[in-house]
Formats: structure tokens, sequence, C-alpha cells
């Protein structure tokens, strides 16, 4: 039975109009932008085998062309819409965040920031800087490491600070792995650099970790 011949109330599309983009599964977000299944599946069904045998929505979204295209129901026009769509949600948060307001969502923060680093096989580690006010003051992806670490450096990151008289600040950095809980190192480093910036009286607001599924919060458990 096809999508159309589905209860209203089932079909991906009718969902997402009458309860949001967030009420849907990764199968049925993905089933949208596929539009159509293939012979003897419906558009749901081809998501769900697309995720099985990727792994995660995660892995399929960063996938490079040639895997991409290797896929069943996929292809090189569906590869540039992906990365279309994946250009502006980024370029989207980046304005968002580049407008000179004040934070106020820690969801818009995560999806930003998410944007920004989840793309990388080897850590990065980044700051937002920001002013009394919590207006971003600039983005800076500040240092790169290999799959295993990158090494962060105290006294760098305060001459960054200061050189964009930031009052606060908010550290972000990816995990390869997927995992986004986060290790001894960076509950350390994040330590170390609170102590460094306050004697400049710089606020430490959070601490990022982006991999698999929503971003880790070092302020939300507590640890900063």
């Amino acid at each position: 039975m096809g999508i159309k011949d589905w209860p209203a109330e089932d079909r991906p599309r009718e969902k997402l109009l009458h309860k949001g983009a967030g009420a849907l599964t990764d199968a049925e977000l993905l089933a949208i932008f596929l539009r159509t299944g293939t012979q003897g599946k419906s558009a749901v069904d081809l998501a769900r085998e697309l995720l099985n045998d990727f792994g995660s929505l995660k892995a399929l979204l960063e996938a490079d062309q040639a895997r991409f295209c290797l896929a069943n129901g996929l292809g090189t026009a569906k590869y540039a819409q992906l990365q279309a769509v994946l250009e502006m949600a980024r370029r989207h948060f980046e304005e968002i965040l580049q407008r000179g307001d004040a934070l106020t969502s820690p969801d818009i923060t995560r999806a930003y920031l998410s944007a920004q680093l989840r793309g990388y096989s080897y850590e990065v580690f980044a700051c937002l800087f920001l002013d009394n006010q919590h207006r971003v003051l600039q983005f800076e992806e500040l240092f790169r490491g290999t799959i295993d670490g990158a090494s962060v450096y105290p006294r760098e990151v305060a001459k960054k600070a200061l050189s964009h008289n930031a009052a606060a600040v908010i550290f972000a950095h990816n995990h390869p792995s997927g995992i986004n809980e986060p290790s001894q190192a960076d509950r350390q480093i994040t330590d170390k650099l609170k102590q460094a910036l306050a004697l400049f009286d710089i606020r430490v607001l959070d601490h990022f970790i982006v991999g698999d599924g929503v971003p880790y919060s070092f302020a939300e458990h507590g640890l900063v």
C-alpha cells in the first residue's frame, strides 16, 4: 500500500504539517526528502532501508558522493539536493548568530554548532565569543587535531578572547566517533580554560560536544 493510501495522520508530510518536524522519525523525515520510493517500496520503506544500510541518519548525511550515489533510490541529483539543503541550514543558523542578537535559545546554539562541526573526520575545537549581553562577536575554529583529539592551549584561547573583547564564551568540539559524552580530558581542559579566563573576568557559559544525536551540554550537566 502506497503512502497516499495511509491514514492522513500517518503520512509523513501531513504529520509534519500538523505536529511539526520534531514529531517525525528519522525515516519519516528522510522519506519527505526522497519524495518517492522504488518498485514495491514506499518512500518510508526505502528510507528505513537506507538508514539501516548507512547505519544512521548522520552517516547518510555525511556520506561522500560516491558512497551516497551507490545506494538504492539515490543518485547525483539527490546528492546535490541534499548538499544544498545542508548548506542552507548552515547559513541560516550562521545568519541568526551573526545578527548581533543576544543568545536566548540553546536549541539554536546547538543547531548552529552542529552544522559547523558535525562533518569533520578529525577533532575541531571552536569557540563562540560573546559580549556582556551574550551577543555573538565571532565564531572561530581554534584548534584542529587527529581523530584521537586536539591540543587546546588556554593561553591562546585567552588571547583570542581578549582580542575580541569578549565577556563570555561558549566552547564546542566534535567527537568524530559520534559518542557525545565527555571524556576525562574534556572535563579537565574545560576546567583549565574556565580558570584561565576567570583571571580576565571572562565567563565560560557552556561547552558543547557534537557527536551523534543532540550535542552534549556541560552546563546542563552542571560541569561549568
